[in-house]
Order: structure tokens, then C-alpha cells, then sequence
């Protein structure tokens, strides 16, 4: 149904309705939904079972009223083609069959603007999916959230919002320690079981191409960034690190390019940690009274906020688990001037989900 003619279905309701409530203060709102059954007609309405209550009478009977004066009205036989009721008193209304035909008419002269509007007009929203750690290849799982991620930021777009498309870099913490290691025991001639062989490290083989391409001394790019050239020296760890995670970075680029899915901005989470984001995160969080130190570790009173049980925030050898950032993180996306936030997770995400509302709230 077209907006014009559900604000016409809606005057003439409004029409029928005033003789009813006149003298009173009734200012009943007029809701046309879509019936779930579909035999049961194109348009549904509540309005009789709104009114009767104050007006002392019985809805069937306020129901009756209202659809003899729709069936009146001349200017409605166009667009509304039968009404009737049914249960206690909704109000089922049938659209004239030149009605649902107009809407072919109207898709082919508005071709691609058709169904865009100025709803979200001055409104920012961010929309962050994929996401994915530097830390291997992208998936099917990774490739479903770049459809839904990508879908929705069309249709917000649609209806006017500015609309960021986000991908976040999980490029700080243990699973890029791990990473670099990895490459590393690589690099020295290591293989996955061998003796020396981190017992965390990453097994697949693509992590001996990594160390290959490192070893070879190359250079690599991911889409944000300036170009990264491997020392080649098996003891820097930190050169490695860096190719590494530009390394796969420049591959998920490339996965993602073949996909169709372009993003506005890449966010690193190693820069929260260089602007002092975390720590503030977590200033913030401790002068509010929401956490508690326990066995050396700083607790998070998540239990507060209908998580199962508190969490820890900062572990005794000093270094955040992986929620904390996230928290600092999705702040910043306030602190940017978003007035919406959406974020398309993976199924494994259900828990840090719970653990970030509870850090922002």
C-alpha cells in the first residue's frame, strides 16, 4: 500500500470517527496495520475498540458505525472496495483492485528512488559488521554479516540517515601476540607439533606463507593503510606483528572487494589504547563504584546489569581481557556523534554482547 493512500484510508476514518466523539475530548490515534491473515483483507484497524470503553458503548456496535460511514463516503469506493467486521471489533477493509495497481504505476515512474524518504534526514548512524580478527582467513560466517551489514546500511541510506559503514580491527591483545608468534616459530623453521612449537599458536598454513613473504622481505598494504615492509630479522618480533596483521588485512581486503562490501572507515583498536581510551574506559567505570579488585584482578559488577556473573576487567599480570576495549570503543562512537549504533555479530558473540551493554550502561 502506498503512503498516500494509507493517509487517505486515514481520513476517512478520521471522518467517520468525528460525529462519534463529538462533545468529547477523545483524541483516539489511528493505527491501519496489515492483517497476519492474509484472507482476512489488505488493511486492519483497532479505532472501534479504542473508543468504546470512554463512549460507554459496545465495540461491534462502534465498529458498525464507523464502516456504514466509510461505505458512504463516495471518495473512498475508489480505493476501498469492501469493510467488514470481525472478532469483537476490528475493521477489515479489502483496496479495490485499480488501488493495488497503482503501485506498479508508481514503481516504474520513480524507478530507483522508489520507496526512499527523508525520515533519517540529519540523523548519523553507524553500522559496524564483519569486523573480523587479523588473525586468519574470513568465512562463510564473515561473509553472511558483510550481506546483512552491507544490506542494511542501503535501506537506512534509503530513508535518508548518513550512514558509516564500519569495520573494527581487533589489532591489539593475546590473539596478535599469538599471531606473531606464530609467524615466528614459522620464520625459524618450526612446524605445528615440532618441539619449540608455542602450544597457543596458530596451525594453519597459511601462517608458513606469512613467514615465507616475511622472510622475503615484501611489502604489503591493507586498504587504510601506508605500505608495510618485513624486516626479514626472526627476533623482531615487532616487525612481525605488523606484517602479519597487514598481511591479512590486505587479504580480507581482497576477499571482501570480490564480495561487493565497501566500508567508510576501518577503526583500529591498538589506536583506543594510543589515545588513552581504555584507561579512561576504565577510570570512569572504577569512579563510579562499578568494579572491585579480587585475587589481584579488577572485577567489573556486570551481575548489576543481568549478567550471570561479574566479570574481570584488568587480569593480574596487568593486561584488559577482551570486552574492556570493546566498551571504550563503541563510547567513542557517541563521543563521534552517532545518535545510533548497530552492530551484525557472529553467533559467538552472545556473551560480550551482554558484557559491553553493561560497561556502556
Amino acid at each position: 500500500m502506498l503512503a498516500a493512500q494509507k493517509q487517505r484510508i486515514t481520513d476517512y476514518f478520521q471522518a467517520a470517527l468525528a460525529p462519534l466523539i463529538a462533545g468529547t475530548e477523545l483524541k483516539p490515534e489511528i493505527v491501519l496495520e496489515r492483517p497476519r491473515d492474509p484472507s482476512h483483507g489488505d488493511v486492519a484497524c483497532n479505532l472501534a475498540m479504542q473508543i468504546a470503553r470512554p463512549l460507554k458503548k459496545n465495540p461491534r456496535d462502534v465498529a458498525q458505525a464507523l464502516v456504514a460511514a466509510l461505505r458512504a463516503n463516495a471518495a473512498a469506493r475508489d480505493l476501498i472496495a469492501s469493510a467488514e467486521i470481525a472478532g469483537p471489533g476490528f475493521i477489515n477493509l479489502r483496496l479495490t483492485d485499480a488501488s493495488r495497481q497503482e503501485i506498479v504505476r508508481v514503481v516504474l515512474q520513480q524507478g530507483p528512488a522508489y520507496g526512499n524518504s527523508t525520515l533519517g534526514a540529519n540523523k548519523k548512524i553507524i553500522v559496524e559488521f564483519v569486523s573480523a580478527n587479523p588473525t586468519g582467513p574470513l568465512h562463510v560466517g564473515h561473509g553472511r554479516q558483510g550481506a546483512l551489514g552491507d544490506a542494511l546500511s542501503a535501506v537506512y541510506q534509503s530513508q535518508g540517515y548518513e550512514v558509516t559503514r564500519e569495520f573494527y580491527y581487533n589489532d591489539a591483545g593475546v590473539q596478535i601476540a599469538t599471531l606473531a608468534t606464530s609467524v615466528q616459530a614459522r620464520a625459524k623453521g618450526l612446524k605445528p607439533g615440532a618441539a619449540g612449537w608455542p602450544e597457543s599458536a596458530y596451525n594453519g598454513d597459511y601462517i608458513q606463507e606469512i613467514a615465507k613473504d616475511f622472510l622475503a622481505k615484501k611489502t604489503v598494504a591493507a586498504a587504510d593503510g601506508a605500505p608495510v615492509t618485513a624486516s626479514g630479522d626472526v627476533d623482531d618480533i615487532e616487525s612481525i606483528r605488523h606484517f602479519a596483521v597487514t598481511y591479512l588485512r590486505h587479504e580480507q581486503d581482497l576477499d571482501l572487494q570480490a564480495f561487493g562490501v565497501k566500508f567508510d572507515n576501518y577503526y583500529l583498536e591498538s589506536s583506543l589504547y594510543k589515545d588513552g581510551k581504555v584507561a579512561a574506559t576504565v577510570d570512569t567505570l572504577i569512579k563510579a563504584g562499578k568494579t572491585y579488585e579480587q585475587d589481584g584482578a579488577l572485577w567489573m559488577r556486570t551481575t548489576e546489569y543481568r549478567d550471570d556473573k561479574d566479570r574481570v576487567m584488568k587480569k593480574s599480570d596487568g593486561t584488559y581481557t577482551y570486552f574492556v576495549p570493546d566498551v571504550a570503543y563503541h563510547t567513542v562512537k557517541w563521543q563521534r556523534g552517532f545518535t545510533q549504533a548497530i552492530n551484525v555479530q557472529g553467533s559467538d558473540h552472545h556473551g560480550t554482547i551482554a558484557r559491553v551493554r553493561a560497561g556502556l550502561q
